[in-house]
């Protein structure tokens, strides 16, 4: 079985995701879907939310935890 590559990179999606809504306050379920939404990725949940909320830890963004 081949492993699974993504067409687009998911850290910079979120990067780049993170960095135009930085203003508002964020929900963890909504910031999740909208990462699968424009990358199409297979990404477990548990694995997009820590990937966000380190990226956001990093950026200084608030993210609600839902």
């Amino acid at each position: 079985m081949l492993p699974h590559v993504e067409s687009r990179n998911v850290a910079a999606s979120v990067d780049k995701l993170l960095a135009e809504r930085s203003t508002a306050l964020l929900s963890m379920k909504e910031l999740i879907a909208l990462v699968r939404e424009r990358t199409g990725t297979e990404r477990s949940d548990a694995d997009l939310a820590g990937l966000i909320t380190k990226k956001a830890a990093l950026l200084g963004v608030a993210v609600l935890s839902d």
